[in-house]
């Protein structure tokens, strides 16, 4: 599992750590790891010796990283010149160390020729709002002349946010990120993870001085595999979980076949389905138990799912409401989310997950849509707390959050390929089955959203995927993640 932890919470681990070792170890360790990610990059495109390397460095302890990595890979035959931001506050003792390896300081971003490696320190962790003009304006001109140049960012990519994974402005984009000691959340939620590229974490001795719980966590497919419900030799339909499905009308009926699609392929013993679909539904799926309504006439279910092209006419409103009205998980989507009242789902006593987008969850808030896509991580935060509530935030990165307090879960199986009409009810299908068979609420939001990601995968190999085809990857999803 990737974990990762707030500024504060870092720095006061690096605090508690610096006290049991030799002054500048951690320094020390963090630039070891930075040049050999370096020196890795530089192997695959040629070798070290011979290379040119460029560091962009501004002051304080990211710069210091830089220049005493730059003073490393100096000492490796590199020819590494650094351009300083800010030359009076520059690491003293990194500039030291990298001119006495025979590294150069450049006069300026002009006439630094051909470029193996650009080495971004100018900020790290603590960096806020964006760069600084000096900064912006060098990191313009690195980035007109050498473009295609692979970049490494130290710790964070510059002018991003660390703790929250927002960008305010223009900032590096790096082909990979070295960072120390343990994940930060901007590594992990977009749009700052959309900037940090391939992530590499160099183990400098933090983890004992890290407090639990984390701030978020990334499952793995060790973490996944754990989580899945495997029937027994013993198991019944009941036993495996039996879903109901309220979702479709007669303008979406598509979507009360998709939503009983993710249901069944994410290993329902039964999914009950009550709605206008039941024509559609029975001719493509006939195992699927249909019923007129309302849903609680329709049999005993051990979860709901609810609003997938539902509409807004009285006959949903009621179902709406009768469906909150259960004592079992529910699960609310699209059209259902507009429908329900808050202080109905805040006064449940069984489990209430929502599954907004960007767009549903920005009017839940009473916001602009590009406020939640700017700040996805307050967003679900705010979200579980305002309708105490789990809640799945869809999106290029997926988070989960619940109302007490968890770590927010972050999806790394998202996929552009998952934005297709009718994904999000496939979705909600196949994290209904996982409710139904017992996982908690934050379980199987997870769940589903980890084997969603791979189900659009294995649906497109590269090619054109549709809801249809997210639905049918998801068995071969779950093979993926028990084989390991």
């Amino acid at each position: 599992m990737r974990r990762a932890y707030s500024v504060e919470t870092v720095r006061a681990a690096e605090a508690a750590l610096m006290k049991r070792v030799p002054e500048g170890a951690l320094m020390q360790r963090a630039a070891a790891g930075l040049a050999a990610a370096c020196g890795d990059l530089l192997r695959r495109n040629g070798r070290v010796y011979g290379s040119r390397i460029l560091l962009l460095v501004g002051g304080g302890d990211n710069g210091g990283d830089a220049l005493y990595a730059g003073a490393r890979l100096a000492r490796r035959g590199a020819g590494v010149r650094a351009l300083l931001v800010s030359p009076d506050r520059a690491h003293a003792a990194g500039l030291a160390a990298f001119l006495a390896a025979g590294g150069r300081v450049a006069d300026g971003p002009d006439g630094l020729g051909g470029l193996d490696l650009v080495v971004d320190g100018i900020t790290g962790i603590g960096g806020r709002g964006g760069l600084r003009e000096d900064a912006l304006a060098l990191l313009r001109a690195v980035t007109r002349e050498h473009g295609r140049t692979p970049v490494i960012a130290v710790d964070l990519p510059s002018g991003v946010e660390a703790d929250s994974g927002e960008v305010h402005g223009e900032a590096v984009r790096a082909d990979a990120t070295v960072t120390f000691g343990t994940y930060k959340p901007g590594h992990l939620i977009d749009p700052a993870a959309e900037h940090a590229g391939a992530l590499r974490l160099v183990d400098i001795g933090l983890g004992p001085e890290l407090p639990e719980p984390p701030d978020l966590e990334a499952l793995q497919y060790a973490d996944v595999a754990a989580l899945l419900p495997v029937p027994g030799a013993e198991s019944d339909k009941y036993s495996r979980g039996v879903v109901g499905v309220v979702a479709g009308s007669e303008r979406y009926p598509g979507a009360a076949v998709l939503a009983v699609s993710g249901a069944l392929h994410g290993g329902a013993g039964a999914v009950r389905y009550v709605g206008p679909g039941a024509d559609a539904v029975i001719a493509r799926f006939p195992e699927t138990l249909v019923h007129a309504g309302p849903p609680s006439k329709a049999g005993r279910v051990q979860a709901w799912v609810i609003g997938p092209g539902l509409g807004d006419g009285r006959w949903a409103e009621e179902a709406v409401a009768d469906v909150l009205g259960a004592d079992v998980p529910v699960l609310v989507d699209a059209d259902g989310l507009r429908l329900l009242e808050p202080e109905t789902v805040r006064t449940r006593t069984a489990a209430t997950v929502l599954t907004p987008h960007a767009g549903e969850a920005a009017a839940l808030l009473g916001v602009a849509r590009e406020e939640v896509e700017a700040g996805r991580l307050a967003a679900v935060r705010e979200l579980a707390a305002r309708y105490r509530a789990t809640v799945l935030l869809k999106g290029s990165t997926t988070l989960v959050a619940e109302a007490r307090d968890t770590p927010v879960r972050v999806n790394p199986t998202g996929t552009g390929w998952l934005a297709t009409a009718g994904s999000g009810d496939v979705l909600s299908g196949l994290t209904g089955s996982l409710l139904a068979a017992g996982l908690a609420p934050r379980d199987a939001a997870s769940v589903g959203a980890y084997l969603h990601g791979l189900a659009a995968r294995h649906g497109s190999d590269g090619a054109p995927v549709s809801a249809q085809d997210v639905a049918h990857g998801i068995p071969a999803a779950w093979r993926d993640v028990r084989a390991g």
